[in-house]
Order: structure tokens, then sequence, then C-alpha cells
């Protein structure tokens, strides 16, 4: 069993392993970002921000769409298997967080501290007694 523990962890990573492709995923969970908005939310310079981007579609977690045609701009947003990465890193969150308990995670548009639900992105709901 740990071969295949070690061997999904591998892939997952693999696919959006690093820091920027998670916390990608953490700003498009609000819903698609244009490319000026994903840099300017994640501090992230433009070339890597690119590059990200291009590894998130080609791994199935991210699609672009064509918002205007000259010059070609595209908006990013996650698809159901990039949604589905809500979970693991609300508990990767969580985790940080008791490990380094002097940062917190904070809503960015109020500046409250944010608290780890369980979701189900199927019904869209969140679920108050766990999983």
């Amino acid at each position: 069993m740990e071969d295949a523990v070690a061997a999904a962890l591998e892939r997952a990573v693999a696919r959006v392993g690093d820091r920027w492709s998670l916390l990608l995923v953490h700003v498009l969970l609000d819903g698609p970002k244009r490319f000026s908005d994903l840099q300017e939310s994640c501090g992230i310079a433009p070339n890597i921000l690119s590059r990200r981007l291009d590894h998130l579609r080609s791994a199935t977690v991210v699609v672009a769409r064509p918002y205007c045609e000259r010059p070609l701009r595209h908006q990013y947003a996650l698809t159901d298997e990039g949604r589905q990465l809500a979970s693991a890193l609300r508990l990767l969150a969580a985790w940080g967080d008791r490990c380094a308990p002097r940062s917190h995670v904070h809503h960015a548009r109020c500046g409250a501290a944010a608290e780890v639900r369980w979701y189900c992105p199927t019904c869209e709901q969140v679920l108050s007694d766990g999983p």
C-alpha cells in the first residue's frame, strides 16, 4: 500500500506541486481571473506566471478562455479537476498554520482569519460535520 500512496503523491506533485501553482489554484477558487488579476493577486513575475499557467493547462487543472481577440487575451478558470483541489489546499493550509502558529490564513477581502471547512464539490455545499 505504501508504494501506491507514494506513486499517487508523486503524480499529484508532478501536476501541481510547486508553490506558485498551488497559489494560483487557491486564487482561482474564487472564480475566473485575467492574467493581470492573477499577477496582482499572487505577486508573481509575468514569465513565471505564464509558465505555471501553461503547466496547469496541460495538467487539465486550468482552462483558458479568450475574452479579447485583438490582442488575444485569456481569462483563466479552474476545471472540475482543479476545483477538486479545494479540500486538499484547505488541509495543507491548516497543517501549515499549525506548524507556524504565528502565521494565520486570512481572507484577502476582509482580513478575517480563515477557517478550514469540508466542502462537497458535487453538491456545492460546506459540510458542517466533516466528511
